[in-house]
C-alpha cells in the first residue's frame, strides 16, 4: 500500500463538491475549507477537511508530511473536454488571412483551412505527432489541465486516423496527465477520397471502427455536423452504427448553423461542443436532455465570432463544460484558464460556473466520475495557487497560474523548480 500522504496547510481549499451538475451556480454554494489539509493515500483522497483537525487524526500514523510554507489555494485538477493537440504543421498563414478579413472559403480555396493540416497531419510520422502532442500537453499541465481530451480527424484515411490515435494511446503511456482519445474522422469529407460523403462515412464505419475496439484505441466517436462537413441526415447512419457498437457518441454542433444539437440530443450523445449559433429552440432542447453542452471560447477568441451563449445555456437547466478546443487553425492559444475566465466576462459566469465548467462538469461531458472534486475516493489530482484567496485566479484571466500540479497524488509540476516531475 503506498504511503498515506498529507498535504498542508492551504489557506483555502475549493474542493467543488455538493453542487449540481446541471443549471446555474451562485457563488456561495462553494464549500470553501480555511486553513485546510488533503488525506491521500494510492493515488486517491482520503479526506479533505481542516489541517489541524487532519494533523491530531494522523498523529500517531506513519504520514508523509507535506508541509506547505506561505499562501496556497488548492483547486481539483482541470479537466479539458474538447482539444485537437495531435497535428502536424501549422496554420498561422490562416490566421493573419482571417484577420486581414478573407473568409473561410477564400482561404480554403488558398490552400488553407482544415484540409491543410489534413495534409501535414499525413506527412507526419507517428513519432513526430507524440512529439507534438507531448509538448502541447506539457503547456496544458502548466496551466492545471490533468486530464485532456485528444481527438483524431486530421487523417481522414482508416491508416491516417489509426495512425493518429495510436500515437495519442502512446503520448498518454509517456506522460503523467490521463488522455482521453476520441474518433473524429467524420470531421469532412477527405478531398482526394473518389466517392461521396455516405460512401466515406460507411468505409470509415465498416474498416476503422472494428480496429478501434480490436486495439483499444478509443470508446468516443466525434461528428461535424456542419453545412461544410456532414449534415444531419449524412451523419445519422454513421452515428447509428457507432452506437450499435458500444461507442460514446460527441458531436461538434451548431457552430456556424444548426441542427448538430438536435442529433446529439436524439442520440443522446455525451456532449454537444460549440453551439454559438445555438437559438433558444436548441438551446431548450438541450436544457431538456442529459448532453453536456460545452463551450469552446478559444474558437471564438481565434476566428473572431460569437462566444457560445452560455449564460442562457445555464439558465436554460444544461450542464455547461467549458474547453479550450486546442488546434491549429481557429483555436491556437490553448490556454483553458485564460479562455474560461474571458467566457466568463462575456456571458457573465459566476467563478462557480466557470470552476465548474473546467472540472467536475467537463469530467462529466467525458464521462468521468472520479475527478473534478476533491473528496473521498476521487483521484488526488490538484493545483496550487500562491495566493490566500481563489478569487484571484479568474480575476487575473490567465496570467496568474499554478505553482504545483499534483496527478493521483504526485507532484509532476513545480514552478519554483521550473520543471515537470
Amino acid at each position: 500500500m503506498e504511503q498515506l500522504t498529507l498535504i498542508g496547510p492551504l489557506s483555502q481549499i475549493i474542493p467543488m463538491t455538493g453542487m449540481s451538475l446541471k443549471g446555474p451556480l451562485s457563488d456561495d454554494k462553494l464549500h470553501i475549507i480555511e486553513n485546510g489539509g488533503i488525506l491521500y493515500a494510492d493515488g486517491l483522497v482520503k479526506k479533505v477537511d481542516v489541517y489541524k483537525k487532519l494533523l491530531s487524526e494522523v498523529e500517531n500514523l506513519n504520514v508523509h508530511m507535506i508541509r506547505l510554507e506561505g499562501n496556497h489555494i488548492c483547486m481539483p485538477g482541470f479537466v479539458d473536454s474538447h482539444t485537437h493537440i495531435c497535428f502536424g504543421g501549422s496554420r498561422a498563414r490562416d490566421y493573419a488571412m482571417r484577420n486581414a478579413g478573407k473568409t473561410y472559403l477564400q482561404i480554403a480555396a488558398e490552400g488553407g483551412g482544415i484540409w491543410d493540416t489534413v495534409i501535414q497531419t499525413r506527412k507526419a510520422s507517428q513519432k513526430e505527432l507524440i512529439k507534438g502532442i507531448l509538448k502541447r500537453a506539457k503547456q496544458h499541465l502548466k496551466n492545471g489541465v490533468t486530464t485532456i481530451e485528444v481527438k483524431s480527424g486530421y487523417g481522414l484515411t482508416v491508416e491516417e486516423e489509426l495512425k493518429m490515435l495510436r500515437a495519442i494511446k502512446e503520448a498518454g503511456e509517456q506522460f503523467p496527465l490521463n488522455f482521453v482519445s476520441t474518433c473524429l474522422a467524420a470531421h469532412m469529407h477527405p478531398k482526394d477520397f473518389t466517392g461521396d460523403k455516405t460512401a466515406y462515412l460507411t468505409e470509415i464505419s465498416e474498416q476503422l471502427f472494428p480496429i478501434l475496439v480490436k486495439e483499444k484505441l478509443t470508446n468516443r466517436i466525434d461528428a461535424f455536423i456542419e453545412s461544410g462537413a456532414f449534415s444531419p441526415t449524412e451523419i445519422s447512419p454513421y452515428l447509428s452504427r457507432a452506437v450499435e457498437m458500444g461507442f460514446d457518441i460527441t458531436i461538434h454542433a451548431d457552430q456556424f448553423s444548426v441542427g448538430g444539437s438536435e442529433v446529439a440530443v436524439k442520440f443522446k450523445a455525451v456532449s454537444a461542443d460549440h453551439l454559438e449559433a445555438s437559438s433558444a429552440h436548441e438551446i431548450e432542447l438541450l436544457g431538456k436532455s442529459n448532453v453536456i453542452a460545452t463551450a469552446l471560447p478559444g474558437a471564438s477568441l481565434g476566428l473572431g465570432c460569437d462566444f457560445t451563449p452560455a449564460r442562457k445555456i445555464l439558465d436554460a437547466g444544461c450542464a455547461l463544460a467549458i474547453a479550450s478546443d486546442h488546434n491549429p487553425g481557429s483555436a491556437p492559444m490553448g490556454d483553458l484558464l485564460t479562455q474560461s475566465a474571458v467566457l466568463g466576462t462575456m456571458e457573465k459566469l459566476t467563478n462557480a460556473e466557470v470552476l465548474a465548467g473546467i472540472t467536475y462538469r467537463a469530467a462529466a461531458a467525458l464521462k468521468l466520475s472520479d475527478r473534478g472534486q476533491l473528496k473521498a475516493g476521487f483521484l488526488a489530482d490538484f493545483s496550487l495557487f500562491h495566493t490566500t484567496n481563489y478569487n484571484e485566479v479568474l480575476y487575473n484571466q490567465g496570467a496568474f497560474k499554478p505553482c504545483m500540479v499534483f496527478k493521483d497524488g504526485k507532484l509532476i509540476y513545480d514552478k519554483h523548480n521550473s520543471q515537470e516531475r
